[in-house]
């Protein structure tokens, strides 16, 4: 596993999340009740930014047809999406948002 740094801590909402891409690999950045967590941020069902969609009780809502997905595990929460999505560890550093990567 690889750090890289995905974007500045100030740059997310206190609660939501923002997409970026990091090494290439498209990655959702999330804040969730003081909580920072990141998974890949394509929707497993479609291929739709999970970035894009609501955060609520751990879990990030894909807005095109309601997945769900838990931010700690990348686990569907509900159908129809039945594959999970990748999940990344999460370092804050001098300010920074740092993702890790799989080599």
């Amino acid at each position: 596993m690889t750090l890289h740094r995905a974007c500045a801590l100030s740059e997310l909402p206190d609660e939501g999340a923002i997409g970026v891409e990091v090494a290439g690999v498209p990655v959702a950045v999330v804040r969730a009740e003081g909580e920072l967590f990141a998974l890949h941020d394509v929707c497993s069902h479609e291929e739709v930014p999970l970035s894009e969609g609501e955060i609520y009780d751990h879990t990030v809502e894909c807005w095109l047809h309601g997945s769900c997905f838990d931010l700690r595990t990348g686990k569907p929460t509900g159908p129809p999406a039945t594959k999970p999505v990748a999940v990344y560890p999460v370092t804050v550093d001098g300010g920074d948002v740092y993702v890790g990567l799989p080599d």
